[in-house]
């Protein structure tokens, strides 16, 4: 099982709130994603802040630390080869305008803000923000 890799997925509040964990859920497993670890957590700005410290010099930061502690949230864990960048091209673009038809973002993101997930940028990412969520 070597090139199996590890990734953090968020169901951001927007797809929370619209009951979408379901659907999100299924799209994963279609794709062939396992999830090995998840939890449902509503996390504090100040942690917000911490997870997303890698964006603390943008212009939306403050948003989008605020929209991420804004409501509850499902943190997982998902495994498979190639997994970090499986679940990039599966996520869509940023922008849901621009996000390419099928994938999640297009599907269910609002706006840029509101996008519906999170996924690690790369493997290195990945178990930083895995460990954030998830050192027991």
């Amino acid at each position: 099982m070597s090139d199996v890799e590890h990734t953090l997925s968020i169901i951001k509040p927007d797809a929370v709130e619209r009951n979408l964990e379901k659907n999100i859920k299924k799209i994963f497993f279609d794709k062939g994603f396992k999830i090995v670890n998840e939890k449902k957590i509503q996390i504090e700005k100040n942690e917000a802040e911490r997870f997303y410290k890698v964006h603390e010099t943008k212009p939306f930061y403050n948003d989008l630390c605020s929209y991420l502690s804004s409501g509850p949230i499902i943190v997982m864990v998902l495994e498979k080869k190639n997994a970090v960048l499986d679940n990039r091209k599966l996520m869509g673009a940023t922008n849901p305008k621009d996000a390419d038809e099928g994938t999640i973002r297009a599907k269910y993101g609002i706006s840029i803000d509101k996008n519906s997930v999170h996924g690690s940028d790369s493997v290195e990412n990945a178990k930083i923000e895995i460990d954030f969520f998830f050192k027991d």
